[in-house]
């Protein structure tokens, strides 16, 4: 599983910047001009002023000039005259009286800085770089940045009712001069203007650690007092915090472990503090620290064995404990009070989720439950269950908790779904009425007993113990990212899902203009905006910014089609919890609107379709380990969803060939017909626009349900297209998809690799099987590995799918328009090289 890490830089918010200015402010103005431990020993350089002249003064002089200036100012100017200065000067006067201050040094000595040229917010100086604190737009902060002098050429002014005389001088004698050029820490110094103290046994000693510090910029303290953060050995759990961690805790000092100097040396840049944060493991009301900071198996083993906190509009959030007193949802005039929020801004690094209810529990009035937090078990998330004095209060206090976190009326929202994103507002995720699949499919303890107590095949029950069973929908969301159990990602409405189908189409948009030459820092700032937007539609424990189609196939496209399947399963499956049917897997099976049937492993179709896998496979790589795949079962199917195989059959040109779908989707694709990809883009699985997509290789669509070695299952399909007495074929990503959807005409995708023409053969009702050794086609600049097919006509295709047992590793490419299923075939992944020492 490939976890992307957040990519943004970082804005504090005005009370951040007020428990850390004091900190900031020193060691900025020490370090701004070089007057720093890595700079001792090197030559001092002469500044330059705004127009790159010799301003005859050493970066150390500069800086001790600096250093008088901003002692004179503190004495002769308050923190109010000096929001005044900066008012009327254009510059941002808010924040904290720290943050104030020292904006008001920066724009006195070196001239008022430049507006953003991205969304015309106010630039500041980091002492890296300046960066941009405005917003991008109500989804995100801007995350401009640059390293040029971004000064305007003007003269200070001052406000009235300044009197010093003392401050009117040093303006006047700086306006009689150039303003010098502030110098910013290099690049390759990820410490520079950090002072870091160390504490406990860490890896490696502490005078070792005090010289990597020192060569990489920072300033290294055996005193907590002002210094940037605390790195502590991973011991001080067991030991219970030394005398220095606590008064570092007590005084909001950040305390990381010692991977966050590792990370930071590595990738050459100060990596966030709050991801390496150890306080919330060591307090004692500590819960752990967020999901998208945690190491990914960790992450993986809570996501799959928690327990789904909210699973759909009536449901009872679990943290409220109500749900044990036999609480209910409160519904009044056609209105359920219940209410699910995100807020992803990936400029700000925020990433959080509310929720709001009306619980009516029995002889007790109604009571309020209110929770919001950062994603995953936040110990600092405001929470409370409110018991109020009757009905019309507690509407009232949820309709104004609605509306302050949102601003937007209850009332338009509830009446006509009316709702607008504010700038550092919660969206809501509209929640359907149903349960999400991850709470009311078949936990492991029911599985055998639903299947040994049905009155179907055996084989075919245990297929639908498969579709029925929580785990597959948990882990295809885990791996997606979109896993958080205080949000039911696997219960959202058509209203929801349509609304991230137009940011889908968005984003797609975007990142066409960027492949054109938008690749400025503006592109950049977009495709920040658009992550956060997805990201706060899409709820997601791993958000990041997406910056190319490969990304954007993988963490959006292919997401939400896949969520779309798991909703659709989620009203397949209901809520197993309960035993109110007598054969809870044949009343699901029955809803499936198809029939499925083993096949007789003698029989000619089955040694067809496993030699058809055989011939057409590659192992699977991952690491050292290579993995096999082997046919275990194989269903035949017929879907009243889909064209049937005699009206197939019935057609000319008609070729067998391979698609690859997650377990997770296959209940959507049994019940109600395949569906076409959501967009056009040039990647793999993407590139023919709106087609039912198909290979000739097993491999292909194999690896699309690859995950794991604990998880040696998946699902293949076999389909039967008719290609039509016209054939395009291509051997780059088509310019223009949607001509090709016009025109109804099959298309061939040539890959790198091919199957020999040699060894196919004709099966029944002269249907074409493509069963040849993969050799290479010679088309070596191919995108595609293996051929693909793609079909723009429904009725030109028939599905035979095979119910491979495949781990999922990747999202579904193969997003088929309505086609019927025929054959399922199960396949297990197997270690090829366990003897080599590999597990």
């Amino acid at each position: 599983m490939k976890v992307h890490e957040t990519r943004s830089q970082t804005h504090s918010s005005a009370e951040e910047e007020g428990k850390t200015g004091t900190r900031r402010q020193k060691t900025e103005s020490r370090g701004h001009e070089g007057d720093h431990p890595s700079s001792k020993n090197k030559k001092a350089k002469v500044a330059n002023n705004e127009n790159g002249k010799d301003s005859g003064k050493s970066i150390v002089e500069v800086g001790e000039e600096f250093d008088e200036f901003c002692k004179t100012m503190k004495e002769h100017l308050s923190v109010e005259e000096m929001r005044r200065i900066l008012e009327v000067n254009g510059q941002d006067a808010s924040g904290s009286d720290d943050a104030v201050v020292t904006r008001c040094q920066d724009l006195m000595f070196y001239g008022p800085l430049e507006r953003c040229p991205v969304c015309n917010g106010q630039l500041e100086c980091t002492g890296r770089n300046y960066e941009c604190r405005g917003a991008y737009s109500e989804w995100s902060a801007c995350v401009y940045n640059t390293r040029d002098n971004p000064r305007k050429d003007e003269s200070l002014k001052l406000p009235e009712g300044i009197e010093s005389s003392k401050v009117n001088d040093l303006v006047k004698s700086q306006q009689l001069k150039s303003y010098p050029k502030r110098s910013l820490f290099p690049e390759d110094k990820p410490f520079a203007g950090m002072t870091i103290s160390l504490s406990g046994r860490l890896t490696r000693r502490h005078e070792d650690w005090k010289e990597e510090i020192e060569k990489h910029g920072g300033v290294c303290s055996k005193s907590i007092i002002g210094v940037t953060c605390l790195v502590v050995s991973p011991a001080e759990r067991e030991r219970g915090g030394s005398s220095k961690l606590v008064e570092a805790m007590e005084s909001g000092i950040p305390v990381v472990s010692e991977k966050w100097l590792v990370d930071s040396i590595e990738k050459e840049r100060a990596q966030p503090l709050d991801a390496y944060d150890v306080v919330s493991d060591l307090a004692p009301e500590g819960k752990g620290i967020p999901w998208d900071k945690q190491d990914p198996s960790e992450e993986a083993l809570q996501s799959l064995i928690a327990e789904l906190k909210l699973y759909g509009k009536k449901a009872v959030y679990k943290d409220s404990k109500l749900e044990q007193q036999g609480a209910k949802i409160f519904e009044r005039d056609g209105i359920i009070y219940n209410c699910a929020f995100s807020n992803c801004d990936l400029g700000r690094r925020v990433n959080e989720y509310c929720i709001m209810q009306l619980i009516v529990v029995p002889e007790a009035n109604v009571h309020l439950y209110y929770k919001k937090g950062r994603v995953g078990d936040d110990p600092r998330a405001e929470e409370r269950v409110e018991e109020m004095p009757n009905e019309d209060d507690a509407v009232k206090e949820f309709v104004r908790l609605f509306e302050l976190i949102t601003d937007n009326e209850f009332e338009l929202w509830e009446s006509e779904k009316k709702f607008v994103k504010k700038p550092l507002k919660f969206f809501s995720v509209d929640m359907d009425d149903g349960v999400d699949v991850r709470y009311g499919g078949l936990g492991l303890r029911q599985m055998g007993v639903a299947a040994a107590h049905c009155k179907l095949d055996s084989m075919v029950a245990n297929f639908m113990k498969v579709l029925c069973s929580q785990e597959i929908y948990r882990y295809a969301l885990m791996e997606m990212g979109h896993d958080n159990l205080d949000l039911p990602m696997g219960m959202l409405s058509e209203l929801h899902l349509k609304r991230c189908e137009e940011v889908l189409l968005e984003f797609r948009d975007a990142l066409k203009s960027q492949s054109h030459g938008e690749q400025d820092q503006k592109a950049y700032v977009k495709l920040v905006g658009l992550s956060s937007k997805w990201f706060t539609l899409m709820h997601s424990t791993r958000p990041f910014i997406i910056r190319n189609f490969e990304e954007f196939a993988d963490h959006v496209a292919a997401p939400l089609e896949s969520i779309r399947d798991i909703v659709v399963a989620s009203h397949l499956v209901g809520d197993m919890t309960g035993a109110t049917i007598d054969d809870p897997l044949f009343d699901r099976y029955k809803k499936l609107g198809c029939s499925v049937t083993p096949l007789d492993k003698e029989s000619d179709d089955y040694k067809m379709i496993v030699k058809y896998l055989k011939k057409t496979y590659e192992p699977i790589k991952l690491g050292d380990t290579v993995y096999d795949a082997s046919v275990e079962n194989i269903f035949a199917v017929e879907s009243s969803s889909c064209p049937s195989y005699d009206e197939i059959k019935k057609m000319a040109n008609k070729v067998l060939l391979w698609c690859g779908t997650r377990s997770s989707n296959l209940s959507r694709h049994l019940q109600k017909g395949f569906l076409p990809s959501i967009c056009s883009i040039p990647v793999p699985g993407y590139m023919f626009g709106r087609a039912i997509v198909c290979s000739d290789a097993a491999a292909e669509a194999a690896k699309y349900g690859f995950t794991a070695v604990d998880r040696p299952e998946g699902f293949l399909v076999l389909a039967i297209a008719s290609l039509g007495q016209q054939i395009t074929e291509i051997s780059t990503a088509p310019e223009d998809p949607e001509a090709l959807e016009d025109k109804k005409t099959a298309v061939k995708g040539i890959g790198r690799k091919t199957t020999d023409e040699a060894e196919h053969f004709v099966w029944k009702d002269d249907i074409k099987v493509p069963c040849g050794r993969l050799i290479e086609s010679g088309n070596k600049n191919s995108p595609l590995e293996y051929n693909e097919y793609a079909v723009y006509d429904p009725k030109q295709v028939n599905i035979i799918s095979k119910f491979c047992i495949v781990t999922n590793r990747s999202f579904s490419p193969y997003c088929i328009l309505q086609a019927s299923i025929r054959f399922l075939v199960g396949v297990k992944y197997e270690e090829q090289n366990m003897g080599n020492g590999h597990s």
